[in-house]
């Protein structure tokens, strides 16, 4: 049995490979690569709005069925891309899809008169349901080989695996996989995990334009290739944009062996997805709160630690952090709010958001009762944001952390564990330090003693 360093030794290089009857490829298979490459261009998805109308489209024909339902989804789809035209008539995405919905209907005998499905309604910011634990590989049922299975693959007579935990959310705030939490200001794309099995990138944005204040409105995840289990998958998600599915319109790992241990589950329509990756034992939780979306991620260590050869790992926030010219100390939380009060100015150089330091910290004791800094978070989003909806991304993060991280103790992070944390990093400066104050104790006690 091959263990994981092995298997990611012997992981083949990506490629692609969409085939029809006799080796030659359909209509509907071509569409499927051209659609996943449109969704690959940011000026697409950012000006057209394209990408919904795609992966709706893709989601509900992902299986096969009668071909009335296939007619009905087409004209379903041929309606959304219409709806973008205003904005969309010179952009390659549109017209693009334009064309695909003809070759496609034409193909499958479509009459352009019909029913057509109907869209999902959003369903309202609810408080989740108590979550539910999440069973290690060895007690889900088989589905694929073993090695799709990242507990089952270990060598026998290997401790069980150790699973770390990485949290992004709000202003935003992160949670790295050694449990240090930071506040920091990382304007625009940003990688927060990158090895030999997946990468994740968020983009931030300012919450007001010229504002200091940011917050995640794009999330890209990219599944690479591995062995016989699953083929590379991409899934993205921008601010109203939360597919139920990867950017080919499919919902699993492809048609391998061992495709169905990587699937996307959605929880709550356009609010919560979870990305299971049962083939290396990670599970995903990506959520939209207000106009932002929230990250977070249960991980084995092995897994979280197998950066490639050569890579610079020091730009990866879940693993290293945020660099130390982008945080915020949240320790000068109430100074920043104090002079916000008395200026009647915010972060965002807007006007006072409405919220004291006072009103802020009553608002995020409705949802989070403990003040650990999942709590100075939602405090801190209110003074900087004004945003209410921030108060959910706090309460939805800690909601994940208790879901996703394996030690119930360190569910909660207060401000004296950050505190030492940080001392502790910072051990070739506070040695000398610590010198000079034995230094000074030892002065005193020398003079006390001479006295008496």
């Amino acid at each position: 049995m091959q263990s994981a360093r092995e298997r990611s030794e012997a992981r083949p290089r990506a490629g692609w490979m969409v085939m029809g009857e006799r080796g030659r490829p359909s209509a509907l298979d071509v569409w499927r690569v051209l659609a996943v490459f449109l969704s690959l261009l940011p000026a697409a998805s950012l000006q057209c709005k394209i990408l919904r109308c795609n992966s709706d489209f893709w989601a509900s024909t992902s299986n096969s069925g009668p071909e009335e339902e296939f007619c009905t989804a087409l004209r379903a789809y041929n309606t959304c891309v219409r709806r973008t035209a205003r904005t969309c008539r010179g952009d390659l995405a549109y017209h693009s899809a334009q064309h695909g919905i003809e070759d496609l209907m034409s193909q499958h005998n479509c009459s352009k008169e019909g029913p057509t499905s109907q869209p999902r309604i959003r369903a309202p910011l609810l408080p989740p349901p108590p979550p539910q634990a999440i069973l290690p590989d060895s007690q889900e049922r088989s589905d694929g080989p073993e090695v799709c299975h990242y507990e089952r693959s270990l060598s026998r007579g290997t401790a069980p695996p150790n699973y770390t935990h990485c949290g992004f959310f709000g202003d935003p705030h992160l949670r790295t996989f050694g449990d240090d939490f930071q506040t920091c200001k990382v304007e625009g794309a940003w990688p927060l995990i990158h090895n030999q099995y997946l990468s994740v990138q968020v983009t931030n944005a300012p919450v007001v334009p010229g504002s200091l204040s940011t917050a995640t409105s794009k999330l890209t995840i990219i599944f690479k290739h591995f062995q016989e289990c699953v083929e590379q998958k991409m899934y993205h998600a921008e601010t109203d944009e939360l597919p139920a599915a990867f950017a080919d319109g499919s919902k699993n790992g492809g048609e391998r062996n061992g495709g169905n241990t990587l699937r996307v589950v959605e929880k709550v329509p356009g609010q919560h997805v979870e990305i299971q990756a049962r083939y290396i034992g990670t599970t995903i939780v990506v959520r939209q709160v207000g106009r932002y979306l929230t990250f977070a991620v249960r991980m084995p260590e092995e897994v979280a630690n197998s950066v490639e050869e050569g890579d610079d790992q020091d730009l990866y926030l879940c693993l290293n952090g945020c660099p130390v010219n982008q945080r915020i100390d949240f320790r000068n939380l109430r100074a920043p709010a104090a002079e916000a009060h008395t200026a009647g100015r915010s972060r965002s150089g807007a006007g006072a958001p409405g919220f004291t330091y006072l009103t802020a910290k009553a608002r995020c004791k409705e949802r989070l009762p403990v003040e650990d800094l999942y709590f100075q978070s939602c405090v801190f989003d209110l003074l900087s944001t004004g945003d209410i909806n921030f108060t959910m991304a706090a309460y939805y993060a800690f909601e994940d952390v208790k879901l996703l991280h394996s030690n119930s103790k360190r569910h909660h992070i207060f401000e004296k564990d950050a505190f030492v944390r940080n001392a502790a990093q910072r051990g070739g400066d506070s040695f000398p330090l610590f010198l000079v104050h034995l230094l000074a104790v030892l002065l005193w006690l020398e003079c006390c003693t001479g006295r008496l």
